[in-house]
């Protein structure tokens, strides 16, 4: 399972250090290089849809790691 967490670090996706809720927008924008503020509203229109929108987006941040490298999920897993 460490293998999993370490090749999600090693894809250089990070929640970005622009954050409002919990960065995921900020980290697709550095990621992508493009304006956070498109992302973020590309975001709101997925949050219209109830599964899509906030499912995925929850998804993402326990799986995304913050800009220390620490992951949530890997946290609450009592691995790191």
């Amino acid at each position: 399972m460490a293998s999993v967490f370490d090749s999600i670090r090693s894809s250089g996706f990070r929640r970005g250090p622009e954050r409002l809720l919990a960065g995921i927008c900020g980290g697709i924008a550095a990621k992508l290089r493009i304006n956070v503020w498109l992302i973020r509203l590309v975001m709101l229109l997925l949050f219209a849809l109830p599964v899509v929108g906030w499912g995925l987006y929850l998804v993402v941040w326990v799986l995304t790691p913050n800009q220390s490298g620490s992951i949530p999920v890997e946290r609450w897993l009592g691995r790191r």
